[in-house]
């Protein structure tokens, strides 16, 4: 982009843009998964909606590369585009909440800790991702799954209202009685459809929940999983737990003889009352003796960042996903013998609950694909040295490879990587594809909003 264009988009718009030469380019162009090193020709840092209107407007005008940066926690780094621009929503962090109607709207900038933190203090949450520093923006889009799946469903299950910039440049709100294809195709549907700069959540009761984490070694993968995929599946709703493969860390609350061991283990959420956690989790000695169990009534915002020190940005990650309706017994050996090879330290497998109030929507009603599923799996390799990106990469290759013929063929479209190609993103989908495919022609018929897990426009007829 030549000096005479880059002062041309300075003058259009509020806030800053940062070209390679700008001393802030470095962090600006940087994400939360090191190994995406892509160099856009200027990241527009947009103060408002009426900046996204005009950022928008003078992309598409001048037949520039677009792409989105919300949180920056694309692990494919699809937020990034080089030679283009992405419009940088990070400075649109802000949370209003009404106690009175139960509803948080919430900048498209915002992080998962903004919309917990201004919640909280009202005792009122809403169902969203485990790491803190997620965006709001990407993960509501894709669907949103986290520790109150089970209770209250997905992230845009709760989705009441968007404010939407679309490829024209023109701005909509849109709702169930609003432009209500769009707002079909956004709970779910990715990026594909233009740019939200708010979003409107229902909230729930959520104060004070009990958290759990319950560890066996490895090598009893087996019996544990075995009992997981029949007994969670049949918990009471209050009781969340996701599976997880992973290197016990050199820290609290784990004792020290723990500490650098491969094990499999539990992390659970209980949404009822926090005094009974500890019954409720007394089921966890069927399989086999915890090496460790804690339980502790917990702020819900506490248990959202537990994990932020353990897996900071700035780390190399690779990652796939799958669904899956059931865990057969060829798929528990497939993972007892990847949970014995982690690759690093930091590489890890999660099995999500995507069960029960998920269920009850129904699947005609949001663009999200798969009502039947029962776990949102990923596999994610991750390392602070980019000198193991090619082993992380591989093991994580190899352990979806052998795991996705006992899954039910699409993932999770925040848990895709790079460059699936367009079957997956059909896969992803199911049925639905078509009927984004014409929403995206009626809202973005030039695809100018492609970076992502595209869905292209359909044909004109």
């Amino acid at each position: 982009m030549d000096s005479s264009t880059l002062d041309a988009m300075r003058t259009s718009l509020r806030g800053p843009v940062i070209d390679p030469q700008h001393p802030d380019y470095p962090r600006a162009r940087s994400v939360y998964n090191a190994m995406i090193d892509k160099r856009p020709a200027a990241v527009v840092r947009c103060a408002d909606a009426a900046d996204v209107m005009a950022a928008v407007a003078f992309i598409r005008d001048h037949g520039l590369e677009l792409a989105v940066r919300g949180g920056g926690h694309s692990g494919p780094g699809l937020c990034l585009v080089d030679d283009g621009v992405t419009v940088d929503l990070s400075p649109m962090r802000w949370v209003r909440v009404d106690p009175a109607t139960r509803t948080a709207q919430a900048g498209g900038g915002s992080q998962l800790r903004d919309l917990d933190h201004a919640t909280h203090g009202f005792g009122l949450a809403t169902p969203t991702g485990i790491v803190s520093m997620t965006g709001l923006g990407g993960l509501t889009l894709g669907g949103g799954h986290g520790y109150l799946t089970r209770k209250y469903g997905l992230t845009a299950d709760n989705l009441l209202a968007a404010d939407v910039v679309l490829a024209d440049g023109s701005f909509v709100t849109t709702s169930e009685t609003d432009h209500p294809d769009l707002f079909w195709a956004l709970r779910g549907g990715g990026g594909n459809f233009g740019i939200v700069t708010s979003f409107t959540y229902r909230l729930h009761p959520v104060d004070t929940v009990g958290v759990g984490i319950t560890v066996w070694p490895v090598d009893h993968t087996r019996e544990v999983l075995t009992w997981y995929r029949d007994f969670l599946p049949q918990a009471p709703e209050d009781t969340y737990g996701f599976f997880t493969l992973f290197t016990i860390p050199p820290g609290p609350p784990f004792p020290e003889e723990l500490h650098g061991r491969k094990a499999c283990g539990v992390v659970w959420c209980h949404t009822g009352d926090p005094r009974t956690t500890e019954d409720v989790l007394a089921v966890v000695n069927e399989p086999a003796p915890p090496a460790f169990h804690f339980t502790a009534p917990m702020p819900y915002p506490a248990l959202q960042s537990m994990f932020d020190d353990l897996i900071p940005s700035g780390y190399q990650w690779y990652w796939r996903g799958d669904f899956f309706d059931r865990i057969p017994d060829a798929a528990v050996d497939v993972h007892l013998k990847y949970g014995e090879n982690l690759p690093t330290p930091l590489s890890l497998m999660h099995l999500y609950p995507v069960d029960a109030a998920a269920h009850r929507v129904d699947p005609d009603d949001t663009a999200w694909s798969y009502r039947d599923a029962v776990w949102s799996g990923v596999f994610a390799g991750v390392d602070p040295d980019p000198a193991n990106a090619g082993t992380i990469r591989q093991w994580c290759v190899d352990y979806w490879e052998e795991t996705h013929p006992h899954s039910m063929g699409g993932s999770y479209v925040n848990f895709m990587g790079q460059g699936e190609g367009q079957e997956r993103v059909r896969a992803t989908y199911r049925d639905h594809y078509d009927r984004l495919a014409q929403v995206k022609r009626a809202y973005d018929p030039d695809n100018l909003f492609h970076a992502n897990q595209n869905v292209r426009p359909a044909p004109q007829l």
